[in-house]
C-alpha cells in the first residue's frame, strides 16, 4: 500500500512523516535551507496490523504540483494535511482536487499543529471543522476521519496510524497480475552495480533476472531488453516486487544518462509507447469556463509531464463538473495503461497556467486519430466487460490483429482471465486464432469482411480481364492490403473455397465459373497469333507488326499475348517480342549444351547459335540472364550455377 501527503505549504506534511516513519524526506540542500519540500521524498510505515506501508511526502508549494501529480499517481491512500493554525487553503483544495482525478478512493485527514489548538480557541476550532466538512463533502474524504496531531510532541500519532491501517484494510489489492508498469521517479548510479530507477509499481509483478524495456525509447540509446539485476522494497533486497509496492530496481546495461523521470520500466514486449490516448475526462466544477472542442493543455501521466493537444470528440465545449470523452494527442510519446489516471494542467502558452484543470482515465492507448462521429466507437470501452474489451481491441486492429501478448498490454486483463475471455469469444465465433504459433487473433467481423471483399476484387477482376485464367494469390493479398498476414490470407482463401464460391489451381484463384472466355472470333485470333509466333521461330514480328498484320487493335491483342503466355504457348521476353515457347526452349537446350562444352560464350558466339540480328539477339541474351540460365562477365556470359 502507498500512502501519499497532499496540502498546502509549510502545514506539516514533511514534519508529520518524520514523525511517523523516523525517516526526513528533505533531501535536497536547497529543501533544507528554504524549509519546504521541492521533489517527492520516500519513507516507510509499519502500520498496526503488521504490512509496511510506503509513504510518498509531495511538494505543497505552487511551482511543485507537478510533482505532487506524480506522486499521487501511484496512491492508494491520502492523507489529507491541514494545519489547526491557518485551516483550508487553496493548495488544500488543489491537492484534493487532484487526488480526486487521479482516482484516490480512500483517505484520512490529518490536523496538524494540533498542540495549538487549545490557545486558538473553540471557536477556531469549529470554524476549522466546517471548512473541513464543506471541502470533503462529496468526495472520497466526506466521511473519513479527522485526527488531531503534532509533530512536535507526538500527540495523536498512534491514532493516526490505527486510522491509517484501518482505512487501507478496506482497499482493494493493485492487478499483479497485469502488465509490469513502474513510472519511473529516479534514477541513479550505485557504483559496483551501476543503474537503479525507483518508482511505485502500479501494475504487475516485477522478479530478479526478467527482461525489461524502458519507455519511451530514446534515440541513440540501447533499445534493450535489459536484465533486472536485483531489486529493493523499504531499502531490504526482495527476489520479486508486487503491485502497489515501491522498489528500487538495478537494471543492468543501462545508462544512467539515458533514463529520466516521465519514463516507465514495462516487461520487455508487453507494452508499447504511445504518442494518442482515447481518454474519458472530467472537467473540475471549479474550472474558470467550458473546455473547448480543441485545447493545449499539460498531461501529468505518472511520472511523465507532456503537452497535449485535448480533442473532445463529437463535442463543442465540456462544460465545469461535466464528463465527456476526448483524444489526448501527446508531443512526445509515453508509457500509458489502460484504466490509468492522469490532470490536466494549464499550458505554458495559455492564459492560468499552472492550474489544473481536469483529469480522468485512460480507455486505449494506441488508437488512430479519432475524426467526427469517433465518440460512438469510443463509448463501448466506458462499461465493457472482459469480453466486450477484447473484441473492441480486434476490431480496431483490423486485418492486423493481435497477438495474445498485444492483447494482454492493451488491455490490461490477467493472463487466465485474457485465455478464458479468448476461448469464450472464439467458441461464440466472435474471434478467430488464424496463427497458434504467434498466438495471432482477428475480430470474425474483420475476417468476414475479408471475405466480402476478395469476393468484390475477383468479380471486378474477371470483369476487366475476362482473358486471364485467375488472379494470383499474391495479387490478391497485395490488393486487400500489402500489409496482410499470410497466413490470415491463407484463411480467408480457404474459408471462400469452402463456401463453393471460389476455385483455386495452384497459385492462380477465380470465381467458381470463371476464368478465361473466348468469344469465337477471340478463339480465332488466338490460334492466327499462335501460328504466327510457331512460324517465326526466334525471328517473330514486334507488338506493333503482329498488331497490323492480324488487324487486331492493340489492346486486344495484349490481352491474347496474356492468354498465350498464361498458357505456356508464349514467352514475353521485352515490350516489344514475344517468342514462341517451344522456340524458346529449344534454344535454351542449345545454350546450355554449349557452355557445357565450351564453358563461356561471346556476344558474337551467341548471335551464331541463335542465327538471327541483334534486334533478337540481345533481348534473347539479357532474357537469359534474367531467367538465371547464363551470367554475364565482361563482354562473355558464362552458364550460372545453382
Amino acid at each position: 500500500m502507498i500512502i501519499g501527503t497532499a496540502g498546502h505549504i509549510d502545514h506539516g506534511k514533511t514534519s508529520l512523516v518524520k514523525a511517523l516513519t523516523g525517516t526526513d524526506t528533505d533531501r535536497l540542500p536547497e529543501e533544507k535551507r528554504r524549509g519546504i519540500t521541492l521533489e517527492l521524498g520516500f519513507a516507510h510505515l509499519p502500520l498496526p496490523d503488521g504490512q509496511v506501508a510506503g509513504v510518498v511526502d509531495v511538494p505543497g508549494h505552487e511551482r511543485f504540483v507537478k510533482a505532487m501529480a506524480a506522486g499521487a499517481g501511484g496512491v492508494d491512500l491520502a492523507v489529507l494535511v491541514v494545519a489547526a493554525d491557518e485551516g483550508v487553503m487553496p493548495q488544500t483544495r488543489e491537492h484534493l482536487d487532484i487526488c480526486r482525478l487521479l482516482g484516490v478512493k480512500a483517505g484520512v485527514v490529518a490536523l496538524t499543529k494540533a498542540d495549538l489548538l487549545d490557545a486558538l480557541g473553540e471557536d477556531w476550532r469549529a470554524l476549522v471543522e466546517a471548512d473541513l466538512a464543506a471541502l470533503t463533502a462529496g468526495t472520497f474524504l466526506e466521511a473519513a476521519p479527522v485526527v488531531p496531531v503534532s509533530s512536535r510532541t507526538g500527540a495523536g500519532l498512534p491514532e493516526l496510524k490505527s486510522a491509517l491501517g484501518r482505512a487501507g484494510g478496506a482497499l482493494p489489492r493493485r492487478p499483479s497480475e497485469g502488465p509490469v508498469f513502474l513510472p519511473v521517479d529516479r534514477a541513479f548510479t550505485i557504483k559496483g552495480f551501476g543503474t537503479v530507477v525507483t518508482g511505485t509499481l502500479l501494475s504487475g509483478a516485477l522478479a530478479v533476472d526478467d527482461a525489461v524495456a524502458l519507455l519511451p525509447s530514446v534515440a541513440g540509446a540501447r533499445p534493450g531488453p535489459f536484465r533486472v539485476r536485483g531489486v529493493q522494497v523499504h531499502g531490504q533486497p526482495v527476489t520479486r516486487v508486487e503491485a502497489g509496492q515501491r522498489a528500487a530496481v538495478n537494471v543492468a546495461d543501462v545508462q544512467t544518462e539515458d533514463v529520466h523521470r516521465g519514463m516507465v520500466l514495462t516487461r520487455a514486449g508487453e507494452l508499447p509507447e504511445t504518442s494518442m490516448l482515447d481518454v474519458e475526462l472530467t472537467l473540475l466544477p471549479a474550472a474558470e469556463g467550458p473546455l473547448p472542442k480543441r485545447r493545449k493543455l499539460l498531461l501529468h501521466l505518472g511520472t511523465a509531464q507532456v503537452e497535449a493537444t485535448v480533442a473532445l470528440l463529437d463535442l463543442d465545449s465540456l462544460a465545469p463538473g461535466e464528463t465527456g470523452l476526448a483524444q489526448l494527442r501527446l508531443e512526445s510519446p509515453v508509457g500509458a495503461l489502460v484504466g490509468q489516471r492522469f490532470i490536466l494542467r494549464g499550458s505554458r502558452a495559455l492564459p492560468g497556467r499552472g492550474a489544473t484543470v481536469a483529469g480522468g482515465r485512460v480507455l486505449s492507448i494506441t488508437p488512430p486519430r479519432r475524426r467526427r462521429g469517433a465518440s460512438s466507437v469510443v463509448r463501448p470501452l466506458l462499461e465493457a466487460d472482459a469480453a466486450g474489451q477484447v473484441a473492441w481491441l480486434l476490431r480496431q486492429a483490423g486485418y492486423s490483429g493481435l497477438t495474445q501478448t498485444e492483447l494482454f498490454g492493451r488491455s490490461g486483463l490477467s493472463p487466465k482471465v485474457l485465455t478464458r475471455t479468448l476461448e469464450l469469444l472464439g467458441a461464440k465465433g466472435q474471434v478467430l486464432l488464424v496463427d497458434r504459433d504467434r498466438r495471432l487473433y482477428v475480430a470474425q467481423d474483420v475476417f468476414e469482411g475479408l471475405r466480402q471483399r476478395s469476393l468484390a476484387l475477383l468479380a471486378a477482376f474477371h470483369e476487366r480481364e475476362p482473358m486471364r485464367d485467375g488472379l494470383s494469390r499474391e495479387e490478391l493479398r497485395q490488393r486487400l492490403s500489402a500489409q496482410l498476414d499470410g497466413r490470415l490470407f491463407q484463411r480467408v482463401v480457404q474459408a471462400l473455397v469452402d463456401a463453393g464460391g471460389v476455385e483455386a489451381e495452384k497459385d492462380l484463384v477465380r470465381l467458381k465459373g470463371r476464368g478465361r472466355t473466348l468469344t469465337l472470333g477471340d478463339e480465332a485470333a488466338r490460334t492466327r497469333l499462335s501460328a504466327e509466333l510457331s512460324a517465326a521461330g526466334l525471328a517473330p514480328p514486334t507488338v506493333t507488326e503482329l498488331s497490323q498484320k492480324l488487324g487486331l487493335t492493340p489492346a486486344k491483342l495484349q490481352e491474347l499475348l496474356k492468354v498465350l503466355v498464361a498458357s505456356g504457348v508464349g514467352v514475353r521476353v521485352s515490350e516489344e517480342l514475344c517468342f514462341d515457347a517451344g522456340a524458346l526452349e529449344d534454344l535454351r537446350g542449345r545454350l546450355v549444351a554449349y557452355l557445357k562444352d565450351q564453358k563461356e560464350i561471346t556476344t558474337q558466339g551467341f548471335k551464331e547459335l541463335v542465327g538471327q540480328s541483334r534486334k533478337f539477339t540481345i533481348p534473347l541474351s539479357e532474357y537469359f540472364d534474367r531467367e538465371k540460365v547464363t551470367l554475364r562477365v565482361g563482354d562473355k556470359r558464362v552458364l550460372r550455377r545453382g
